[in-house]
């Protein structure tokens, strides 16, 4: 039975845990990447109707795809599709993109795109956990919560990994931002739209004195189960994510209240145009969370009425034009914000999903898509110590395979943690009797790609 002494000792223990997964930490060589904003496309945006044109199945079109498919492959039909939308090269890099993003084009010169991304899993569930995660399976820490846990938060009443919601949860659900067997302290905090952006954890009240004694009956209460629970890692998160939700509930409503932002800048955004206004204002959160010191920033994409996100086996034309319209100009914004404040250098920027879409078609002859693809897709980085005005690595001629410099998920997740200033194969945590890490045995730092 533990005395008086001993809980005391646990106490400040756990005290000192919170203190110190609060804190910055060192990175094991110098960065060149402050925060990650990753704006993710759930769904799968097509490769070929955006950032990887494809001549010859435009020359080929309603003819039989010419090669090999793997076994697991779900299409239903092996007719190539002509992408609906004209490519126009851009910029003093002349980098290809479709009309789906012409204000994402404006800002090529500033981008890095790879064209020969490699998945492990077509499925969404199951891809979506492998993009965030490096593992297909549910229980794993997200490359967010590996961030938190690697660097820590420079800022003490905001979280070190922070998702913006805009109304849909990607399938697989929140677990795809969880801490797995990390501590949770080290999950994302989810923001929600609108007036409320993160539930009241601990009730508000309008008196701070009465506020900070709930807060403290909760402290006290996990810290008097300390003894019982020995080491308590759980415990001490729950103590530590306590404390910052606290906080948070006097530093959102300032990081969320953009009244003094310029007439300019709203416009910039798109807040004054209906389609835009809602990724308009993530993007423009995401920009006030970078400066005030959050690690890693994820926008999940709008809900747009009657298009499952970018996951158009039907209605491609128009599915991934809705969708195009809802972020285009915010993108734009934030890339054109980032580089005026001088922001954009050690802030990496990552645009893609967790797929590509085939080249063949799905669905009807007068309401045509594509299928999910994992063999060879197209993702954009810019910033932070990123090549600007790259584009890097190939598919086929039809689209289908990465043939060139193929970039794999663990291998994106190295370079993601390089520019940090982690390396990949040292950031580790004990779990079920080995060094755990976000890119288990695999990867390699893509320096081809890096300035």
């Amino acid at each position: 039975m533990p005395n008086r002494r001993d809980f005391f000792q646990l106490a400040l223990a756990a005290l000192h845990a919170e203190y110190a997964q609060a804190q910055p930490r060192q990175p094991h060589f110098a960065p060149r990447a402050k925060s990650v904003i990753f704006l993710f496309m759930d769904g799968g945006v097509s490769h070929l109707d955006s950032f990887d044109p494809k001549p010859r199945v435009q020359k080929e079109a309603g003819q039989p795809l010419p090669l090999a498919r793997p076994k697991m492959v779900r299409a239903v039909s092996d007719l190539l599709l002509a992408s609906p939308f004209e490519f126009r090269n851009y910029g003093q890099s002349g980098t290809p993109v479709s009309s789906l993003f012409p204000e994402i084009a404006k800002h090529v010169d500033d981008l890095c795109v790879i064209r020969s991304m490699v998945a492990d899993h077509s499925e969404h569930t199951a891809a979506n956990y492998f993009m965030h995660s490096g593992s297909g399976l549910q229980g794993r820490p997200s490359v967010g919560a590996w961030v938190n846990y690697g660097l820590g938060s420079p800022s003490r009443n905001l979280p070190g990994y922070v998702v913006l919601e805009n109304g849909m949860t990607p399938p697989g659900g929140m677990d795809i931002f969880g801490s797995g067997f990390l501590p949770a302290n080290f999950q994302a905090s989810i923001l929600h739209p609108g007036p409320h952006a993160i539930a009241d954890i601990i009730p508000a009240d309008a008196n701070p004195a009465k506020q900070r004694a709930k807060l403290d009956l909760l402290s006290d209460l996990d810290k008097a189960a300390l003894p019982r629970y020995h080491d308590a890692p759980d415990m001490r998160a729950a103590i530590a994510n306590y404390e910052l939700a606290y906080r948070m509930q006097s530093a959102v409503p300032e990081l969320t209240d953009i009244s003094g932002e310029s007439a300019a800048t709203l416009k910039l955004y798109g807040l004054d145009e209906k389609d835009t206004e809602e990724y308009g204002r993530s993007c423009l959160l995401a920009r006030r969370l970078v400066e005030r010191g959050v690690r890693f920033i994820e926008l999940l994409s709008p809900k747009r009425e009657g298009f499952d996100r970018w996951d158009q086996h039907a209605s491609l034309q128009r599915g991934h034009t809705v969708n195009a319209k809802a972020t285009d100009k915010p993108i734009a914004a934030l890339l054109y914000d980032l580089k005026a404040r001088g922001l954009l250098k050690d802030t990496l920027v990552v645009w893609g999903g967790e797929f590509g879409r085939s080249p063949t078609t799905q669905g009807s002859s007068t309401d045509v898509g594509r299928d999910h693809h994992p063999y060879g897709f197209s993702m954009w980085l810019a910033g932070a110590g990123v090549k600007p005005g790259l584009t890097y690595g190939a598919t086929d001629d039809y689209g289908y395979y990465a043939i060139e410099n193929r970039v794999h998920v663990h291998d994106l997740h190295a370079t993601l943690l390089h520019l940090l200033g982690l390396d990949h194969t040292r950031l580790t945590y004990p779990f079920s009797g080995r060094a755990m890490r976000l890119t288990d045995v695999h990867g390699n730092v893509v320096r081809s790609i890096l300035s």
